[in-house]
């Protein structure tokens, strides 16, 4: 299939089909009771295209602030509601704009299944069609909610060569009644129908993002509470407080969690009589994945998707701890190796060589040393580090590059007592979690370069982590992160463009280079660090409404010093905090925020 851009006009199915091809119009029941005939017109017959799609009302409620979403929701339309009540609440909100005009266009946004057997193979996200819409004012349920439809005039699609007799069965096969909420009323200077696309865009976004298929079997007597506490997630996704990669991977999961939820059903309503036991067992079996996943779903959400919530795997790999023999062994990481390249190692050092990374640090025991020659590599096993080990570059970082895994969710994550890096890049690439996570014990890095993706280095309460004359650019968030209870030494670091968010959101200002979460108060040691163009602040401490002693909002901090060292003083002490010789450029110096 070929599109074209929206200002080439719709697009055109590819006419050089086969038999066998997959891109054959099917009733919704994928073809059954009705004869397959090609989208285009035969050689013998006048081909008549579909005209464009008209523009449609645009989304708005992307652009609302999330303050004003909790205004709408929870104060308005979900006020004192319990969940099962809350379709009722979005019908009722919805047929009351409906009652303002019977009859409008729109374009209904189908999926393409409707109309084509084996639709995976179908290379648009829908298929689109202009209708006349009739609103039946008697429905109950918005997500159920229906509309009387017909083709309208000029007959127009985002698919140009759709034949119109195949849209018109279609649509009889349907009685011609679509469920709402898939129609986008077309741009006009009717006011009315303006007022029904917003509406129409705010319920869409309530069973898109806020509702979840569980809430009606949850008691819960505060659901605009709950609401609410959604609506913060996503703004925290949209402004970056929460990593892109999180919130997406929740979302996948989520999406998950629907299809399986639908899949059970369709099983259940194919079961026409008594089940036999490989069907029971069976919908036993998916009814209990759905449960599994729906728990850890709700779980996560809780935890306002820390990036450590129970989705992430941890390190599951039991330490081995030192050989038998006592006797530790380098390993040479390198494609071959030469008498030149380990004449610098004593004469007693046991030596193994590998191809590759992943083999060595699989061959590791604690006291064992990884030496790295020059080039690119990947190592899955820098998620799993158990064993107190060095792992050092032979030559200038620059030269030593390991990159991690896109598909992998972790890139390197430590639980060994004592583990160090030194003279390496990393470069993140696609994984969820910071570039580095400590989950426990002590991890050191020594002239090394850090390339984030994602977010930066995550110390987890109870690690500890010193970094000296490294490099940390990139973050989606602060290069460094302590949790609550963690310990950090910072010494001749560059830590630089982090924070880089494309919104311009208030919770972006509250984060910088260095991000600390209070209680336990974890303990930070910094000198002689270079902190630049950082979105944001150059260190932010994030303290409860109830912790600690400091007055409400933001206090900053600058290099000059202002009417507030005192007091911060005083906080940085109870923080441990000791920051001397540190060069904060471009940037607030630092910020404390109650959360």
């Amino acid at each position: 299939m070929a599109s074209s851009s929206p200002e080439e006009g719709a697009a055109e199915v590819d006419p050089a089909l086969g038999e066998s091809s997959s891109s054959w119009p099917a009733g919704p029941s994928s073809g059954a009771g009705r004869s397959r005939r090609p989208l285009l017109a035969s050689q013998g017959e006048e081909k008549a295209e579909a005209d464009p799609l008209p523009a449609q009302y645009p989304s708005h409620l992307g652009a609302v602030p999330g303050r004003d979403k909790v205004a709408l929701y929870c104060d308005r339309l979900l006020r004192g509601c319990k969940a099962e009540d809350a379709n009722e609440a979005m019908s009722k909100y919805l047929l009351e704009k409906l009652k303002m005009k019977e009859k409008w266009l729109g374009v209904w946004k189908t999926n393409p299944e409707l109309f084509f057997i084996n639709s995976e193979d179908v290379l648009i996200p829908f298929v689109g069609i202009l209708v006349e819409v009739t609103c039946k004012p008697s429905q109950s349920t918005s997500s159920h909610l229906k509309a009387s439809v017909s083709v309208a005039e000029p007959f127009s699609s985002n698919i140009a060569n759709i034949p119109r007799e195949l849209v018109e069965n279609v649509l009889d096969e349907l009685d011609h009644c679509v469920p709402l909420l898939e129609i986008y009323p077309v741009e006009g200077p009717d006011m009315v129908v303006f007022d029904i696309a917003q509406a129409l865009d705010v319920v869409r976004f309530f069973y898109d993002f806020l509702w979840r298929d569980w809430d009606e079997d949850e008691s819960c007597e505060t659901y605009a509470a709950l609401i609410e506490e959604r609506i913060k997630l996503g703004c925290d996704i949209e402004n970056g407080t929460i990593p892109a990669p999180i919130g997406q991977r929740f979302r996948k999961n989520l999406e998950k969690y629907k299809n399986m939820h639908l899949e059970l059903i369709q099983y259940q309503s194919n079961i026409k009589e008594e089940p036999t036991a490989e069907e029971a067992v069976e919908c036993w079996k998916k009814y209990y994945e759905l449960v599994m996943l729906c728990g850890l779903l709700k779980i996560w959400e809780d935890l306002r998707l820390r990036a450590y919530g129970p989705l992430t795997p941890r390190i599951l790999r039991r330490r081995r701890g030192n050989r038998d023999d006592g006797k530790a062994v380098t390993h040479i990481v390198a494609k071959t190796m030469t008498a030149e390249m380990v004449k610098d190692f004593s004469v007693d050092t046991v030596l193994q060589q590998h191809d590759n990374l992943n083999m060595a640090l699989d061959s590791c025991y604690s006291g064992d040393s990884v030496v790295i020659f020059p080039g690119e590599y990947k190592a899955a096993n820098l998620s799993m580090l158990t064993e107190d080990i060095v792992i050092q570059g032979a030559g200038k970082p620059e030269e030593i590059v390991i990159v991690s895994e896109p598909t992998h969710e972790s890139f390197v994550v430590s639980k060994a007592q004592n583990v160090k890096l030194m003279h390496l890049t990393l470069v993140q690439r696609g994984t969820v979690d910071g570039i580095v996570v400590v989950e426990s014990g002590h991890m050191t890095f020594v002239n090394c370069i850090l390339k984030c993706e994602g977010t930066g280095v995550c110390v987890l309460t109870g690690a500890s982590l010193t970094i000296t004359n490294s490099e940390i650019t990139g973050a989606q968030g602060a290069g460094v992160e302590l949790h609550p209870g963690s310990t950090a030494i910072l010494e001749g670091n560059k830590i630089h463009h982090c924070n880089n968010f494309k919104t311009s959101g208030s919770s972006q200002g509250a984060l910088g280079g260095i991000n600390i979460k209070v209680v336990p108060v974890p303990k930070l040691k910094m000198k002689n660090n270079h902190i630049y163009s950082n979105n944001g602040y150059g260190v932010t401490i994030l303290q409860p409404m109830d912790q600690l002693s400091t007055t409400g909002g933001i206090l900053e901090f600058t290099a000059s010093g202002d009417a507030e060292e005192d007091m911060l003083s005083k906080l940085m002490h109870e923080l441990s905090l000791e920051m001397s010789s540190n060069t904060l450029d471009d940037i607030k110096g630092l910020s404390i925020v109650n959360s």
